[in-house]
């Protein structure tokens, strides 16, 4: 070892502690994602919010969180990691801060708009941070093993808290996790985190990046409303085919532009697609799980809101157990079968659930539990392998890039995915969908919940 490596390993912050920072940053994200899961109806009765007004601010964060993703991307990779990481938690902070102190709907809403784009910046900086914490490919194959389990993790945690939280004290409340955590990497990241160097001569394709996010954020927004309105009115159409059609735009104007915003090339690698496919598949799964069994729970079996929450401790303990052997299984076996295991276990947990879990006199024990289980633990897995395969070969220049992709495509799979249930239309999945990773059926315990009208 020469004297300059010698001084180069001494000065290079810790790995371990690195990669908690920036993995409690992930899991952050996606709690805040689905923390007003369980608490919707009571904003809803506590700030006298319609429908639709629900829907809308379910849908907030996760509008701007996958519209802005690709954008942060290359926001990473063009300033450097850590600058952009610091910049997104400024951001995600303060709006983390302002939300629990909004008076109004109006103020709640703007508070979560500006969540999504802080976190939109802070997950693909994060992971173009952790590229640069594991230069070694071997090294950094293994951290995104474990970090593919980190946002069903913080989704599992958004469900279990918040219910936790709004049944014993205040739906406001839950925005403390998200400003704690991002107040301590705040702090933490200039003495844990190395610095990144900023891609010199890298254009932002600002053309391209008004498409992606415009694109992204009108076709979700007409996903959102398939629940309130008809998939043929114009409130749906309008937004959904605006959203297609400015999504071609990009495509088309990315293959003219100098240094696009994606690189048509980024997605071709068939592997990096079935990745993606995989990711968008396990998080749409575990969406579906918790949008239905909380209504099955709530409004079927007359459970609270503490009892649904419990139901799914369970599910986060596989989760964590899971996340932790899937770094060796990738490592012993591959990405390619790992991924293709935990999926078809995942499968088989959603099989079990759909044939015995929604009956109403199912026991839980053995009814609900061991689906729970089986998902959690392929869903771990398969996550971890795919996250692996996703950015396998990625170039340390765009490690936000690939960042904002996965993240994109864990977005997408749930909208789209319980759009089709509502297209399938009925009673058990006419659900109120909340916009990003992991939607909401909440009105409809609103409905449930609210008191009944006396008959004098």
């Amino acid at each position: 070892m020469t004297v300059a490596q010698g001084r180069e390993t001494r000065t290079r912050p810790a790995a371990g502690p690195a990669f908690v920072l920036l993995g409690a940053v992930q899991v952050s994200l996606i709690f805040a994602l689905t923390s007003l899961v369980v608490p919707l109806p009571r904003i809803g009765r506590e700030l006298s919010l319609g429908r639709d007004d629900l829907i809308l601010l379910s849908a907030a964060y996760g509008l701007t969180f996958s519209g802005l993703l690709l954008f942060g991307g290359r926001v990473a990779d063009r300033l450097g990691g850590r600058r952009a990481l610091t910049a997104g938690l400024l951001v995600f902070a303060a709006a983390s801060l302002a939300a629990p102190f909004a008076p109004g709907p109006g103020a709640l809403l703007a508070a979560r708009f500006a969540q999504g784009a802080g976190a939109a910046l802070s997950a693909p900086a994060a992971m173009a941070v952790l590229r640069a914490v594991f230069p070694r490919p071997a090294a950094y194959g293994r951290a995104m093993a474990a970090w593919g389990g980190l946002s069903v993790l913080g989704a599992t945690a958004g469900n279990l808290l918040s219910g936790v939280v709004s049944a014993l004290a205040s739906w406001r409340l839950a925005f403390a996790v998200p400003v704690v955590v991002a107040g301590a990497a705040l702090g933490l990241a200039p003495r844990l985190l190395p610095a990144t160097p900023a891609g010199a001569g890298r254009s932002l394709d600002l053309p391209g990046a008004l498409l992606a996010t415009a694109g992204i954020t009108l076709a979700g927004y007409g996903l959102v409303l398939t629940d309130a309105r008809p998939w043929g009115s114009a409130a749906v159409l309008v937004p959904l085919l605006s959203g297609v059609a400015l999504l071609a735009g990009f495509l088309v104007a990315e293959r003219r532009a100098r240094d696009p915003l994606l690189p048509p090339g980024f997605l071709r690698d068939r592997r990096r697609g079935l990745a993606l496919a995989a990711i968008g598949l396990t998080a749409a799964g575990t969406a579906t799980v918790f949008v239905l069994l909380s209504l099955h729970l709530q409004q079927d079996r007359g459970w609270s809101a503490l009892q649904t929450s419990a139901a799914f401790v369970p599910f986060a303990v596989a989760l964590l157990v899971s996340g932790r052997a899937a770094g060796p299984l990738v490592s012993g076996y591959g990405a390619p079968a790992v991924t293709t295991l935990g999926l078809a276990v995942a499968g088989t947990g959603l099989a079990l659930l759909a044939l015995t879990g929604l009956a109403p006199h199912t026991p839980y024990a053995y009814g609900l539990l061991p689906g729970l289980l089986l998902l959690a633990t392929g869903g771990a897995t398969g996550f971890a392998g795919a996250a692996v395969l996703a950015t396998d070969g990625v170039e340390p220049q765009q490690a936000g890039l690939a960042g904002g992709v996965m993240n994109t495509a864990m977005e997408l799979g749930p909208t789209v995915v319980l759009a089709a249930l509502l297209t399938l239309g009925s009673d058990a999945t006419s659900l109120a969908a909340a916009a990003g990773a992991f939607a909401v059926a909440a009105f409809l315990n609103h409905r449930t919940n609210r008191p009944k009208e006396s008959s004098s």
